[in-house]
């Protein structure tokens, strides 16, 4: 079975509630449930996670190399700022989708550079909550791909799954 870890950045536990006008009314929990759903829908483990602290951020990175696929990440303010999540995410070497709720480029100047955009295999980037479904789907077909499945069955699963066979 694939295994994805999904990080959420710093505030974004405040979703819901903070700068509705940006980033909805949509809670964190309840994109975490729809991102559940659709794991179980494609078969797929997922290991979701949020911390304000850019360390646990990176050690949660560095773990992942040993038993994930891959991993999706809302670095939130961490994008523009974090050269060690960018470079603990080189190092693991596992094919990243980077997610952000509002579009980065159509906001403030210092939110529309990336640290982590040159070493993500994608950006999902102004389309709300439904931003982490579409990086999901985008992960899935992309390791169900590549060789980065250890375990071909897991591989058709998914591919299975999404409509890829």
């Amino acid at each position: 079975m694939l295994r994805i870890l999904v990080l959420h950045g710093p505030n974004l536990n405040l979703l819901g509630n903070r700068e509705q006008s940006i980033y909805g009314t949509t809670s964190l929990e309840a994109i975490d449930s729809s991102l559940r759903r659709l794991g179980e829908e494609l078969g797929v483990e997922l290991v979701i996670r949020q911390s304000n602290h850019e360390g646990e951020l990176v050690t949660w990175i560095q773990e992942a190399r040993q038993d994930c696929h891959g991993i999706i990440i809302n670095p939130a303010a961490y994008t523009h700022t974090s050269i060690a999540i960018r470079d603990a995410l080189a190092a693991v070497d596992l094919p990243t989708v980077e997610v952000h709720l509002s579009n980065i480029y159509r906001r403030e100047m210092f939110r529309q550079h990336s640290y982590v955009s040159g070493i993500a295999v994608a950006q999902v980037s102004g389309f709300g909550p439904s931003g982490y479904l579409l990086a999901l789907r985008g992960i899935c077909e992309h390791l169900a791909m590549s060789s980065v499945a250890s375990k071909p069955e897991a591989s058709s699963t998914v591919r299975s799954r999404l409509g890829l066979t």
